[in-house]
């Protein structure tokens, strides 16, 4: 998985937390703060299923245009 380099700007007693996380388990920062953003976006339910999806780009956009005016009209 690609990963990019941010900044951001945090709390000074959520950095510790971070920081003092980091050293009890082993972990790198980063990983303790994205650990819990990939299960706050759900992103730790969806990657197993995008990980063993066969669809192409462009078939799985046409899935979801097609789910999302599926659902536009049940609402009307």
């Amino acid at each position: 998985m690609a990963k990019t380099r941010t900044t951001l700007t945090v709390d000074d007693e959520v950095l510790r937390a971070v920081k003092v996380r980091a050293a009890r388990t082993g972990k790198g920062e980063s990983q303790v703060i994205e650990e819990p953003l990939r299960r706050d976006l759900g992103l730790d339910l969806l990657d197993p299923i995008w990980a063993h999806g066969t669809m192409n780009d462009d078939e799985a956009m046409a899935l979801a245009v097609e789910a999302q005016h599926r659902s536009r009209r049940r609402l009307r």
